[in-house]
């Protein structure tokens, strides 16, 4: 790249998450390319207040008011500006400078953030799946009419996006999302009653935020993302199927109408699909572990066991369903895990909770943004009061 190439503006939205930190781990090696606009953090300011120091962005955003001083003192000499509340990270994203926002946020909080930033004409690298869970007709419509991308940062769509690279033409007959099957693989119902949230939290794979590492332990992450792949590839329910492969190689796959398949396949690193996102189209060299063979001589796949982790069949239901039924499911089921997180809860009433919320929110079938946020509250009212 000619060093007078102008580099990609980024705003990362969750900077000191999981996925926020790894996306400045991208940028500190394609800096020649990327550069950071605008920073976000929910409460940690410390971490927020380190990473402006050293990528000078043109702002920063703390959701939590009350730490609004204390980053204004460390960054005032820095000429960063700095903003405070869910409100400024909703207005901040039409900044001039951003040419992309990295959605990394937790849950539903990401969902008008993102809206705000498509309406601003801000191509998207998502990594918030709730978002389209919750919205996906909604914004993959405003996509549309905004004329923006919507890049996937989660493994398993970056797979299947990546693999539609050249295949534009061509119809798909199917998808196929590879799970791990997490810490709890091949435990029956009655095993999952007696598990610890040290156990939960330990995934064999992944490294990735508590949330997300529960949502994986009870198979509910793999059911948000088949809602998510829904909208992000226009498909219906049947054409979506899910297959455990504990080694996370294969990443997922896409099958054509023709039967032919293909597959995208790596180390589970999410800083890959990351710069994929962000440097989308191109694919830029990089230093990051290469994967080989002789170190997985067996490549191994299993069925899903939807008895024993029922989240997966109530994603599909959700999915099945429509309207608001998805946004229910993933409001419950943050409340859910948080109170697990809390020892409020055991793990095998996970999916209690979230069937307790989807047979009791009233059924909308064409709900828009308002009805979906009121939606959303009366599921977490009741996911709170089971």
């Amino acid at each position: 790249m000619s060093s007078d190439t102008p580099t990609r503006g980024i705003a990362i939205l969750g900077s000191t998450g999981s996925i926020g930190t790894q996306a400045l781990d991208v940028i500190r090696e394609q800096s020649d390319f990327l550069h950071v606009e605008v920073l976000s953090a929910g409460r940690n300011a410390d971490l927020l207040i380190k990473q402006a120091l050293e990528f000078k962005p043109n702002a920063v955003v703390i959701a939590d008011p009350s730490l609004r001083d204390k980053v204004f003192d460390a960054l005032f000499d820095e000429g960063i500006k700095v903003y405070a509340g869910d409100e400024s990270l909703i207005q901040i994203v039409e900044m001039e400078g951003i040419d992309m926002v990295l959605t990394a946020l937790v849950g539903a909080a990401g969902l008008r953030p993102t809206l705000s930033a498509i309406r601003a004409g801000k191509h998207i690298a998502l990594a918030n799946k709730e978002t389209m869970v919750v919205a996906g007709e909604l914004v993959t419509s405003e996509a549309r009419k905004a004329g923006v991308d919507i890049h996937p940062v989660d493994s398993e769509h970056s797979a299947i996006y990546q693999c539609l690279a050249g295949e534009f033409h061509n119809d798909l007959e199917k998808i196929i999302l590879t799970a791990s099957g997490g810490p709890f693989r091949g435990y029956s119902s009655d095993m999952l009653a007696s598990v610890t949230k040290a156990q939960a939290l330990k995934h064999p794979n992944w490294d990735m935020g508590a949330k997300i590492t529960i949502d994986s332990a009870s198979m509910m992450n793999k059911g948000l993302e088949v809602i998510e792949a829904k909208w992000l590839f226009d498909l219906k329910p049947e054409a979506i199927d899910i297959i455990v492969h504990p080694q996370s190689i294969i990443h997922s796959i896409a099958q054509f109408e023709d039967g032919s398949m293909k597959a995208q396949m790596g180390l589970p690193d999410m800083k890959l699909p990351i710069q994929y996102a962000l440097t989308y189209p191109r694919r830029l060299s990089n230093t990051f572990p290469r994967f080989n063979f002789l170190d997985y001589p067996s490549l191994t796949f299993e069925a899903p066991d939807f008895k024993a982790f029922r989240n997966l069949g109530l994603a599909f239901d959700a999915l099945a369903k429509e309207g608001n039924a998805p946004a229910v499911l993933n409001a419950a089921n943050e409340i859910a895990v948080a109170r697990f997180l809390n020892d409020e809860i055991a793990f095998a009433q996970l999916p209690d909770v979230v069937e307790h919320a989807l047979s009791r929110v009233s059924f909308q079938s064409a709900p828009d943004l308002k009805s979906l946020l009121a939606s959303d509250a009366e599921a977490r009212a009741l996911a709170n009061e089971f």
